[in-house]
């Protein structure tokens, strides 16, 4: 197999020497391009896009769109990046759920994680909080399992099946043994609206809708998962500082474009992301929504990747969780 294999990509060497015969990168970037987000429009990650789309139109001076597709579990937007043409003008900005999380709990899926796209860059990291009304007669975890096994039924909402606050929130079922049901959602904030409607008893929350909802008296954070507090909301411990264990993995926020994207045009597009990660204000805007700012390379991206399967799958094992 292997002198075939070398006689096939000689031959392919020495067509794209002959005159004619090259194929040359179409210029990049030379129309809108598209962005297209994880979630609704007016969630986090498509309002962190907002940030980044003004940024790009600035630097290649081109329309930069968002184009939120919404609903099963990312897996539409997803799919639509994956079919979209390999040429630059369409990436997605994602959360785990829907290259790692999807991966491991759905037998197939409409698009391959991997061979599907072309990484470019995993912007920040950081962990979902878990909150309730502000009335609660709780104030951390402890007090919250001790409360919740003594209810029938407690509900909780989530902004997907198989996103890393629905594992979380298994994980803390099984391992207090109280009966904690999940109700998912298109959207973080629509379960927001259900448990000040008071038809879910507790919620998660990224930072930045939490301390803004806590600046508005309605609601209060019990923990935090991933493997830090953030500086917005210092005084909020993590799970493992309150004595739960297993709740360590951090999410992220990662660009994707097609597979096959020229090497060039990726090359463009991560220099681009990298350098707009590093601007303080953006950097602030991260920061703000409890993400800790990083902007690696496509090969470190992967590495993280990678490594998150086994994580992943653990958690998904300890939670019990299927589909």
């Amino acid at each position: 197999m292997m002198p075939n294999r070398r006689t096939f990509v000689a031959g392919l060497a020495a067509l794209a020497s002959m005159p004619g015969m090259a194929q040359s990168t179409p210029p990049f970037p030379s129309r809108v391009i598209r962005i297209v987000p994880f979630g609704t429009a007016g969630g986090p990650i498509d309002t962190l896009a907002r940030v980044y789309a003004e940024k790009l139109q600035q630097r290649w001076s081109q329309p930069v769109i968002i184009d939120a597709k919404p609903g099963a579990s990312g897996i539409i937007a997803a799919d639509y990046v994956a079919k979209a043409a390999p040429d630059g003008h369409t990436v997605m900005f994602t959360l785990p759920l829907s290259h790692v999380n999807n991966a491991i709990l759905m037998p197939k899926l409409p698009y391959d994680p991997v061979k599907d796209f072309t990484p470019l860059s995993m912007l920040a990291t950081g962990g979902p909080m878990l909150v309730t009304r502000a009335s609660a007669p709780y104030n951390n975890l402890k007090e919250f399992v001790e409360f919740a096994r003594k209810q029938k039924v407690m509900n909780y909402g989530t902004w997907g099946n198989g996103s890393s606050a629905h594992l979380f929130g298994e994980l803390l079922k099984r391992q207090s043994g109280a009966n904690l049901v999940h109700v998912a959602y298109k959207a973080e904030a629509a379960a927001h609206n259900d448990l000040f409607g008071e038809a879910l008893d507790f919620a998660w929350a990224n930072p930045s809708t939490a301390r803004a909802q806590i600046q508005g008296g309605r609601m209060k954070v019990l923990g935090i998962a991933g493997t830090r507090r953030v500086s917005t909301l210092p005084n909020v411990p993590t799970f493992a500082e309150q004595g739960f264990q297993g709740f360590d993995v951090d999410s992220w926020i990662g660009v994707y474009a097609p597979a096959k994207l020229p090497s060039s045009i990726q090359d463009t597009w991560v220099t681009a992301l990298r350098e707009i990660t590093a601007m303080p204000d953006v950097q602030a805007r991260l920061t703000a929504y409890g993400f800790e700012p990083l902007g690696n390379t496509p090969a470190q991206f992967m590495e993280v990747y990678k490594a998150d399967f086994p994580r992943v799958s653990e958690l998904i094992k300890a939670a019990g969780v299927t589909l």
